[in-house]
């Protein structure tokens, strides 16, 4: 890794702000989630501009300029367009040249499928600099009537700057290893009711909570195993735990099933709720700009979304 940047929208929705459009509470929303407050884009603000502005503070961080670019990679479940892809628009607004760029789409798993697939395209030797953004504006397909839904999300953009380099010139640094998995058979667990080919609306977030938070424990711890065991590393020599912001009872739990200490994992939950394919990015930028990660650190990703979808990956920083 070269560089990571962040964004988040300037506009703050409290649990309190929400207390008086729907049926709930700041005590409500926190003791489930442990959600204070999310950021929620502005008017005429896209995913794209917030991956943009990510992009840019990753890039700065690398010393790099949009030219050094040649593989553009954005996870979003809220594109600005059916198409052309979000990495398109990216790259237009960047004023990145000509290059691979695309969409993936694996809901709040979308992030690490991203770095594992950018992870390939390096190691292949067909791309030397990529910029993975996890950009989403998920307030756009929340149903503002459904408390079970609303309380959770937020805006925002997170980035990462990754080159290839050789095995001596890059040390130990570096993608270990990852592990992806999809169950369709669980798609009514997490789901949007809208699309292009079914109704032609972007629909609404809907979720059964309580099914999604069984599934979440067991198979994001599982998803983190296998990525250590591959390495030949305990999960508990890991340096940080950056998990998918989705809900402080899940994170919490996870640690407590691998063992974990509190102080190994980086949560930023209470300020941004969960920001589906930016949270990883947004929850490592954090631990880097307060002083916690450190290059040469062992970091463990991971996120469970909708498909169902959930993975894992190990980098050292």
């Amino acid at each position: 890794m070269r560089g990571s940047g962040a964004y988040l929208p300037e506009k703050i929705l409290s649990n309190d702000d929400l207390s008086k459009r729907v049926d709930t509470s700041d005590e409500w929303i926190r003791e489930r989630t442990g959600i204070r407050q999310r950021h929620i884009a502005g008017e005429g603000e896209l995913t794209s501009d917030l991956g943009v502005e990510a992009a840019k503070k990753a890039l700065d961080a690398a010393g790099m300029i949009p030219a050094d670019i040649d593989l553009i990679v954005v996870a979003t479940t809220t594109p600005d367009l059916t198409f052309p892809s979000t990495a398109a628009i990216i790259q237009a607004k960047l004023g990145v040249g000509p290059c691979t760029a695309f969409d993936i789409q694996a809901v709040c798993t979308g992030f690490v499928y991203a770095l594992s697939t950018v992870e390939k395209f390096l190691v292949s030797g067909q791309h030397k600099r990529a910029l993975v953004i996890g950009a989403e504006t998920f307030s756009r397909i929340l149903d503002w009537e459904d408390r079970a839904t609303c309380v959770l999300f937020g805006d925002g953009a997170g980035a990462f700057v990754l080159e290839a380099q050789e095995a001596q010139e890059a040390g130990e640094r570096g993608m270990i290893s990852s592990f992806l998995r999809c169950d369709g058979n669980m798609v009514d667990l997490l789901y949007v009711d809208g699309g292009v080919s079914s109704t032609g609306s972007s629909g609404h977030v809907r979720m059964q909570g309580n099914k999604v938070f069984r599934e979440a424990v067991t198979r994001i711890s599982q998803a983190m195993v296998a990525v250590c065991e591959e390495a030949k590393i305990p999960v508990t020599d890991i340096d940080w735990f950056v998990p998918h912001q989705a809900n402080e009872r899940i994170i919490q739990g996870v640690v407590k099933k691998l063992d974990l200490r509190p102080d190994q994992v980086i949560s930023t939950i209470a300020g941004q709720g969960n920001t589906s394919a930016a949270s990883i990015p947004l929850a490592f930028q954090a631990g880097v700009e307060d002083g916690r990660v450190k290059q040469g650190d062992l970091v463990l990703f991971e996120a469970m979304g909708g498909g169902l979808t959930w993975g894992a990956a190990l980098m050292r920083v």
